[in-house]
């Protein structure tokens, strides 16, 4: 409980049994005789886990199957207020509070700096999805609407989203603040600094190596998307008006599509999955059900006045649960970008050596 509900006298309904990975809540308006309400996940953590336990169990997986060349999801979804962003972020610069993601690109790094005849090229965009529009949180004018394309070789994509290439973690950690501060928040009863947009922060990882010392570079890449999902809420608990009511409003809208997709998946009879309900479920298109491999971190408040919402986030991470995804690594993709710099060298080279010298660059 926050120091707010204690303060109220509000009393935890939800138990947790870690070792069995279950979560039980019981309905504070039930009768005495009234049983909890039990749920199953892989994995749970009650408040006296750690932030690094929740990575390096949770998200660390899904990152080094990235640098093998798998795509990769890790999105936390949940009531507002419940600590998406603190799951997400938590405080960059402290070890034990950083988040799934400053703690990913330290993961990502090491790994790199650890690895023997290999190359890699990182690079990174950040975009939020706001009032259903999509916008480049690293481009010079963020408020710039941008659009969802598809195509056969890369699937759905944003066009002119800006991508940055990164050669380490202060690199990469400077990408994620700069968009950052070009992010949607506003305050709300239930959250001083609620994020009013779902932001998802995408590294691309491309790894070139060589089986033998004569044969061909094989190129892999893979896509790793972390995403920071606007609460769920209710305007009459979060005071909503005016701008924060309409976003609340978009917001729950795309969070119901998303819901949607889930269920449609999990009930195997549907031959149309609902993806482009929402700019969301079409971007996670690949999360959800495709060629992705996704974890989904659902965060609840235990106290006694949230049992609707609660309840409401434990019934759709247990359909989230039974999705089937089909992930298979990425490789030699046609837009692989470290491929294109690879023949830039190699034609540099041999101008050098013919004695014709760099094109392009005078004596």
């Amino acid at each position: 409980l926050s120091r707010k509900e204690v303060d109220e006298g509000r009393q935890r309904i939800v138990s947790m049994d870690l070792k069995s990975g279950q979560v039980q809540i019981k309905n504070p308006k039930g009768g005495a005789g009234e049983p909890p309400k039990t749920f199953s996940f892989d994995l749970v953590y009650d408040w006296n886990c750690t932030q690094k336990q929740v990575f390096e169990e949770t998200a660390l997986p899904i990152v080094k199957s990235s640098l093998d060349g798998y795509n990769g999801t890790v999105f936390a979804y949940g009531q507002t207020g419940t600590g998406k962003t603190h799951t997400m972020e938590g405080v960059p610069d402290d070890p034990e509070l950083m988040g799934i993601i400053p703690s990913t690109f330290r993961a990502i790094f090491q790994h790199i700096e650890g690895s023997k005849d290999k190359d890699f090229l990182v690079r990174a965009s950040f975009l939020e999805i706001y009032n259903e529009d999509i916008r480049d949180l690293l481009s010079k004018n963020s408020q710039n609407r941008l659009e969802v394309k598809e195509t056969p070789d890369t699937g759905v994509y944003v066009k002119d989203l800006t991508n940055f290439v990164v050669k380490g973690v202060p690199e990469l950690s400077n990408v994620l603040n700069v968009g950052k501060k070009n992010r949607s928040v506003g305050a709300t009863l239930m959250n001083q600094d609620s994020s009013r947009s779902h932001s998802i922060f995408c590294i691309t990882i491309e790894c070139s190596a060589r089986l033998t010392a004569d044969s061909e570079a094989h190129i892999r890449v893979g896509k790793l998307n972390l995403v920071d999902l606007a609460g769920s809420e209710r305007q009459s608990k979060t005071g909503a008006t005016g701008d924060r009511l309409k976003e609340a409003t978009k917001i729950n809208l795309s969070l119901s599509a998303l819901g949607n997709v889930i269920s449609s998946l999990v009930d195997g009879k549907s031959g149309h999955i609902p993806y482009r309900d929402s700019k969301l479920t079409r971007l996670l298109q690949d999360s959800l059900g495709g060629n992705t491999k996704t974890v989904m971190v659902a965060n609840m408040g235990p106290a006694d006045y949230n049992f609707d919402e609660t309840i409401s986030t434990l019934r759709y991470a247990n359909r989230a649960k039974n999705i089937k995804n089909k992930p298979r690594i990425n490789e030699d993709p046609k837009d692989a970008m470290l491929r294109e710099f690879q023949e830039e060298i190699a034609r540099l080279k041999q101008a050098i050596e013919g004695g014709g010298g760099v094109p392009g660059v005078g004596g």
